[in-house]
């Protein structure tokens, strides 16, 4: 545990009673102790991981400033308070870090960052407008007007004559059905 300037608990009392600059000398005073016991703690921790827990013991701490007896040394008191709140930090990012990918070294070009799926990768213009032709008059309609020409649904219901609810619905009902017609033809 890092050494304890005999001034924190004069400080940390002085806070206690209100003192705001004996508190920004505190807070100012054990955020490099503070952040070389958390790298201690988690060596393999990054600079961010690092800055996370120590803000968290900070905030933490002024939460919790009125449980601090100052007739005990401080740091243990700040030193408890960081081992928990910094080993949430830890956990979280340990768990982002299975959910998430990290795109920092990952070219702006490269393929793993397509979001397109498989199948809208193997689908060609060929098969798709062989598809939309097999759609009923209506849905092949709806669909070309919304979705090809990208029409809005009031531009589409005035050229077609249909309401702007019944294009939706004939819309919906290509789209299904186109959906049917590809996965049917794999």
């Amino acid at each position: 545990m890092a050494e304890e300037d005999p001034s924190w608990r004069e400080w940390m009392r002085a806070a206690q009673q209100g003192d705001r600059a004996a508190y920004a000398a505190l807070l100012t005073a054990v955020i490099p102790p503070l952040r070389r016991l958390v790298r201690a703690r988690w060596p393999r921790a990054g600079l961010a991981e690092i800055e996370d827990a120590v803000q968290e013991t900070l905030l933490a701490l002024h939460g919790s400033r009125h449980l601090y007896d100052p007739a005990r040394p401080f740091m243990p008191f700040l030193f408890g308070i960081m081992r928990f709140r910094a080993s949430d930090v830890m956990r979280h990012t340990r768990r982002a870090a299975a959910r998430e990918t990290p795109i920092d070294d990952v070219p702006e070009t490269s393929g793993a960052l397509a979001t397109n799926s498989t199948v809208d990768q193997t689908l060609d213009a060929g098969t798709l407008r062989a598809a939309i032709a097999r759609l009923p008059a209506g849905q092949r309609q709806a669909l070309e007007m919304t979705k090809l020409r990208e029409m809005s649904l009031e531009e589409a219901a005035t050229e077609s004559g249909l309401s702007v609810t019944a294009l939706k619905v004939a819309t919906h009902r290509g789209i299904k059905a186109l959906r049917k017609l590809l996965d049917g033809s794999k």
